[in-house]
């Protein structure tokens, strides 16, 4: 069965109940039919459900758009991910690789989510932020600006992560974080590791002004987070 539709219709395949999204052309064979259509839908991904991508949107790849998910702007879903719940996804974020979105998660602006991270709950990930590797983010939690988090990261509230911009040698960022097994995590560029491993490498790297700006902000990352010294 052929079927082709107008470029703002949305169809819905009789044989198996998944509903279209305007887009570019594409040819795609689901359940024996052959339905020829517009949508912004590539590769082997689906979208299906009361889940929408519009604007310049782009789904591809083996990634999955379902529920009430949104997907619009010029945000790109592909890989194995999956956006789903009445999660959105939208400006020029990405979410890609194996990564979830899910629940009333937003993910927005420049954000990155990929690897094997999840976002969910309410939890928001918007500005230039990255969550990825096995990074998990949920609840109330927001990330944003230029935080990375990554690893094992387990960010569930406002208070188990915080992060400071235009910091040390290189005006970079520092992102502190808890793990799933409880320690807090420290990132700054290329480096990932325990708040002991940090002020170690910052002292035999910085000068004693950039040393004792990170010793000053690990003290704050202590305070916020409930470190023991």
């Amino acid at each position: 069965m052929t079927v082709n539709v107008a470029a703002n219709d949305a169809p819905t395949c009789t044989q198996c109940g998944e509903r279209f999204k305007p887009g570019f052309a594409q040819r795609e064979v689901v359940v024996g039919a052959t339905l020829e259509i517009d949508r912004p839908v590539s590769g082997d991904a689906r979208v299906y459900g009361n889940a929408q991508v519009y604007g310049n949107a782009q789904v591809y790849g083996d990634a999955r758009v379902y529920g009430n998910a949104w997907v619009s702007g010029d945000a790109q879903v592909y890989g194995n991910a999956w956006v789903s719940g009445d999660a959105q996804v939208y400006g020029d974020a990405r979410v890609s690789g194996d990564a979830w979105v899910s629940g009333n998660a937003q993910v927005y602006g420049n954000a990155q989510v990929y690897g094997d991270a999840r976002v969910y709950g309410n939890a928001q990930v918007y500005g230039d932020a990255q969550v990825y590797g096995n990074a998990w983010v949920s609840g109330d939690a927001q990330v944003y600006g230029d935080a990375q988090v990554y690893g094992d990261a387990r960010v569930y509230g406002k208070n188990l992560i915080c992060w400071f911009s235009s910091v040390g040698s290189a005006n970079g960022t520092l992102t502190a974080y808890r793990t799933k097994d409880g320690s807090v995590e420290v990132t700054r560029g290329c480096f990932r590791g325990s708040v002991e491993e940090f002020l170690k490498a910052s002292a035999a790297k910085h000068d004693a002004r950039v040393k004792h700006e990170y010793e000053l902000l690990i003290e704050v990352v202590r305070s916020r987070l409930r470190v023991a010294s």
